[in-house]
């Protein structure tokens, strides 16, 4: 008697990553606060030492003094608050998802990396003045060279990196108004943008523009997902 021989089980497919639903988690949208919480408190820090309002006589005090060790802290916390707004970065372009424009996502995305680096450099060039003073590396002797190290640090942070968030802002609340977010993020991001990139003074208070929006956004990713609706 012949037998019918048993059909071989079709092979299992293995799912994408989008049926795997491998997206990021809403939870990581505390990247943004976590970012505005280093960047306040690091600059807060930098500022009481080397502080564009103090005179450079008592920058040089200072540098010598207790305060030294806390603007230490500061320097230090500075490059976790770029690694936060980098993380922000990617959670801003998960929950835009496919619907991004290519164009305002490439200036979302380059005045992003941008604004890190001139953070960076600002940072690195403050905190050169703290740390070669606090390990005797390189310790300034002369009112000329804080001077000038003051000048170029707060160029990089109050001028090219003020001037790069507002553009980021400006392509962010594009963005978000065209993936029908809330209104007041892309009318705010704008009304913040246009003050950062008109702005022609080194006025502290005014980087805190960015960090104030991007907590926004970060706690409506929170509360929302961030999502388009269906």
């Amino acid at each position: 008697m012949i037998t019918s021989r048993p059909q071989d089980d079709p092979p299992k497919r293995v799912k994408s990553v989008a049926e795997r639903g491998l997206t990021t988690p809403r939870a990581a949208g505390v990247a943004g606060i976590i970012f505005a919480v280093l960047f306040v408190v690091s600059l807060y820090l930098l500022a009481k030492v080397v502080g564009i309002s103090l005179d450079t006589e008592q920058v040089m005090a200072n540098l010598s003094g207790s305060n030294s060790d806390a603007a230490l802290v500061g320097l230090y916390m500075l490059p976790f608050a770029g690694i936060a707004f980098l993380w922000f970065i990617g959670v801003i372009r998960d929950r835009i998802g496919d619907r991004e424009d290519r164009f305002f996502a490439t200036v979302f995305l380059g005045s992003g990396l941008v604004f890190v680096a001139m953070l960076f450099a600002g940072g690195a060039v403050l905190g050169g003045l703290i740390a070669g003073n606090r390990f005797g590396l390189a310790t300034p002797t002369d009112e000329a060279t804080v001077g000038f190290a003051r000048s170029v640090g707060y160029s990089f942070l109050f001028v090219y990196s003020a001037k790069v968030a507002g553009v980021f802002m400006l392509a962010t609340s594009t963005i978000a108004r065209r993936a029908a977010w809330s209104r007041w993020i892309s009318w705010s991001g704008v009304l913040i943008a246009a003050v950062l990139l008109l702005s022609v003074s080194f006025f502290e208070p005014i980087v805190l523009l960015l960090p104030a929006w991007v907590t926004a956004v970060s706690v409506y990713v929170l509360v929302t997902g961030g999502r388009r609706p269906a």
